[in-house]
This record gives structure tokens, sequence and C-alpha cells, in this order.
């Protein structure tokens, strides 16, 4: 089990962008999901931080675009 938590965490790591919006999608997302995986069960707050993260990255990636386009 544990196996599966290092590859989730690994394969967050591993998809977070270089730009500023990517990031903090990302932790807010790993904050939130890591705190409902906690509340779920032990052993799913990395597993929840992990998904919250790649949540977290889409949609601060879909804001940043709305704004390029112009569509605050």
């Amino acid at each position: 089990m544990r196996i599966v938590h290092a590859a989730a965490v690994l394969a967050a790591f591993s998809l977070v962008g270089t730009g500023p919006a990517d990031a903090k999608g990302c932790i807010k997302g790993a904050l939130v999901g890591g705190v409902a995986g906690h509340y779920v069960g032990r052993g799913h707050a990395v597993a929840g931080a992990a998904a919250g993260c790649i949540a977290g990255r889409h949609l601060a990636k879909k804001r940043a675009a709305a704004r390029r386009a112009g569509h605050h």
C-alpha cells in the first residue's frame, strides 16, 4: 500500500508545472485533498493530496486561460 502512495506523490510532483498559477493550484488542491482524504480513512490523505493537486492545477490553468482571453 505504501508503494501506491509513494507512486501517487511522485506522480503529483512530476505534474507540477513551472508557472505560478500551476503551483498555486496544486498547493491549494493538495491541502484540500489531503484534509478530505484524512477524514475518509487512514492512509488516504496522500492519495487525496495527489488528486487535489491534479484537480487544483487543472482549475488554475482554466482560470489563467480565461483571464488571458479577457473573461475575468
